[in-house]
């Protein structure tokens, strides 16, 4: 028997269920990685400046995020006496909400056959995934805004603003530099997108063999992407929002307890999430020699350890800098590749 696609209108029991169960193994398996992404961080930058990193709570430290957590748990939860509360209390969930929702239109994998039914891996396909994504990472923003000027402290509001002004100008050159991948596959949807990276190089089947990943044919949107998604997410050398040397610890200095944790749990799912859709938009999604999400997360986890590698190796830049770099360079240089990309498809065609 040809099996039949799982839609509600053929069977909406099926479909629920089938629908329910990827939203808990994505949502699972994105916060399994969100809590020992902390240990293999410390770990990672440990060796890398000739230090240990944990070693003391289970074998190899593996432990040791349970234990940051409970302590985190079970510390005192203050909110300042001029703070907004319920703003206060809110932050931290607007900022970790879209993180995660974000993951919704990925695609971890092909189809899976059950039975008589196809079930593709991936929780919903929008025509327009990668919109969708963009609007899911600017609302992150408000989180941070909203921590900064509900605590109602000079450093904190500093390091919202800070926030805000770092975001408008590094979602611009992000997102500018990904509109080449539209014009390659000619399509918004992240499924789309990944298909359009399976079909053999330049249209020559005889060049099958070769991945034709967009990192080859737009090296430059590639960069252009992971430099601006680094400094969206606040990540090392563009943590000038919460730069500890000149705003304490800048949005999140007057948050402690669980709120103080939602923020770097929020860090480390917009980590995820922006590797999750380089791995999709430049290096194939889930096409390897391995089964689909095997070769999806090993992109995935490439993708942290590089970013891992930039925190330890590079100092942060100055907020001046961080500017001139994003309107200056950035900026430009997608603009100046969203027109030699143009020539080079009506030179193809």
């Amino acid at each position: 028997m040809t099996p039949e696609v799982v839609t509600l209108s053929n069977n909406p029991i099926l479909y629920s269920v089938a629908m329910l169960a990827k939203i808990l193994v994505a949502f699972t398996v994105t916060m399994l990685i969100v809590a020992y992404a902390t240990w293999v961080e410390r770990k990672v930058i440990g060796r890398m400046q000739t230090r240990m990193g944990p070693t003391m709570t289970g074998p190899k430290g593996l432990l040791q995020p349970i234990a940051d957590g409970l302590k985190l748990f079970f510390k005192e939860d203050i909110i300042p006496a001029e703070a907004s509360k319920f703003a206060f209390i809110l932050a931290p969930m607007m900022l970790l909400g879209p993180s995660l929702i974000a993951v919704a239109v990925i695609p971890f994998g092909g189809d899976l056959v059950i039975g008589d039914y196809i079930v593709p891996l991936q929780i919903t396909d929008l025509n327009i995934g990668v919109l969708y994504i963009l609007a899911m990472a600017g609302l992150g923003v408000y989180g941070i805004v909203l921590a900064g000027v509900a605590s109602n402290s000079k450093y904190s509001l500093l390091g919202g603003i800070r926030s805000t002004a770092q975001m408008v100008s590094y979602e611009l050159a992000a997102g500018l530099s990904i509109i080449a991948v539209f014009m390659l596959s000619e399509t918004l949807s992240m499924r789309g997108i990944v298909a359009a990276q399976m079909e053999p190089l330049w249209g020559i089947e005889a060049l099958s063999f070769i991945p034709n990943w967009y990192i080859f044919s737009q090296p430059l949107a590639f960069a252009l992407f992971v430099v601006g998604s680094m400094a969206e997410i606040n990540r090392t050398p563009f943590d000038l929002p919460e730069a500890e040397t000149e705003l304490v610890s800048g949005f999140c200095t007057e948050y402690s307890s669980m709120k103080y944790a939602l923020f770097f749990m929020a860090e480390y799912a917009n980590m995820i999430t922006v590797s999750a859709i380089a791995t999709t938009l430049f290096l194939g999604g889930w096409s390897g020699i391995f089964w689909g999400p095997v070769n999806f997360l090993l992109k995935v986890f490439a993708f942290m350890f590089f970013f891992i590698w930039i925190r330890a190796t590079f100092p942060r830049v100055r907020y001046d800098q961080l500017m001139f770099i994003g309107w200056k360079v950035l900026l430009p240089l997608s603009l100046a590749n969203i027109v030699l990309t143009g020539f080079m498809v009506l030179l193809w065609q």
